[in-house]
This record gives C-alpha cells, sequence and structure tokens, in this order.
C-alpha cells in the first residue's frame, strides 16, 4: 500500500471561491423610537433631498401650488439633479419649529427612514457613532432585520 499523500489543490488559491459573507451587525434587530428631539433635523451640513411627489405632497399639506412651495421652500441642486428642502441660516431644517417638524404626515423619505440610513447601517461603529447624536436609537421597539432590509429598498426607489 503507497503511503497517503497530502491533498493538494490543483491549482494555487483554488479555494478562492469559498467566500464568507459578511454578516450585518443588525441580522437580530435594532431598536428605536423616535423621541421628537429634532436632532436629526439639526445637521449644519446636511440636506434634504426629496423628489417630485414629495415636494408634491408637502405642497399639498400646506395648502400651496406645488410652485409656490418649490420657490418657498425647495433649493434646486443642478449638479445632483435633485430638489432639497431650504435650510435656515444655522442649518436647521426649515420646516423644523420649536423642536416639532411642521410636516411630518407628509415628510420626506429620507426623514422617514432616518436612522436606517445605508451610511449609518455599513457598520456597528457607524451606528454607535449616530446613537451618541440620536436618543432614540437603542429605544422602543425592535425593527427586525428584514424590516430594516425593506426601508432601505424603499429609501432606493
Amino acid at each position: 500500500m503507497a503511503p497517503s499523500q497530502p491533498i493538494i489543490p490543483l491549482y494555487k488559491n483554488s479555494y478562492r471561491h469559498i467566500v464568507k459573507k459578511k454578516k450585518k451587525f443588525y441580522r437580530h434587530g435594532l431598536t428605536f423610537e423616535c423621541t421628537s428631539c429634532g436632532n436629526c433635523c439639526t445637521k449644519s451640513d446636511g440636506f434634504v433631498n426629496l423628489d417630485e411627489s414629495e415636494a408634491a405632497n408637502i405642497a399639498k399639506l400646506l395648502n400651496l401650488s406645488e410652485s409656490e412651495f418649490l420657490e418657498t421652500y425647495v433649493d434646486v441642486l443642478p449638479e445632483a439633479k435633485t430638489l432639497s428642502l431650504k435650510s435656515r441660516s444655522n442649518g436647521d431644517c426649515i420646516f423644523l419649529k420649536d423642536e416639532q417638524c411642521q410636516v411630518y404626515q407628509a415628510r420626506p423619505t429620507q426623514c422617514r427612514t432616518f436612522p436606517f440610513w445605508p451610511e449609518n447601517l455599513k457598520s456597528a461603529y457607524r451606528w454607535r457613532h449616530v446613537e451618541k447624536e440620536c436618543p432614540g436609537i437603542g429605544t422602543g421597539r425592535l425593527y427586525p432585520a428584514k424590516e430594516i432590509e425593506d426601508i432601505l429598498k424603499d429609501q432606493r426607489k
């Protein structure tokens, strides 16, 4: 009987195709409940992007024509080919008043989906960073991973 030979791959690095999928840090879900603190509405370097249907919904809520709404409350960002809500001189959202959103019922997707934004969900480190600014993270109901993924998909539409 010949001595047993070690099994050697025919090609160097032939096992490279076996790639472990990185597990999402939120695979067991995340807890969040908005505390209406307004912190997410006061970013001096932030933008609230919206599409035409969201602009129309806010205009309707405010009893304005779409053109009046766009002229008064929206900046057109030609380089990004998008609409953005105007900000106050201190960086606050134009619809933030007394720490409350004045258009909450018709707020844009970007606002509805906070803090479940792609950049916040890239890693546990980034999530903890946002948690320092948002007292609602770590409180309230549990959002299962599937629901978080659905929220992410909603933002890509």
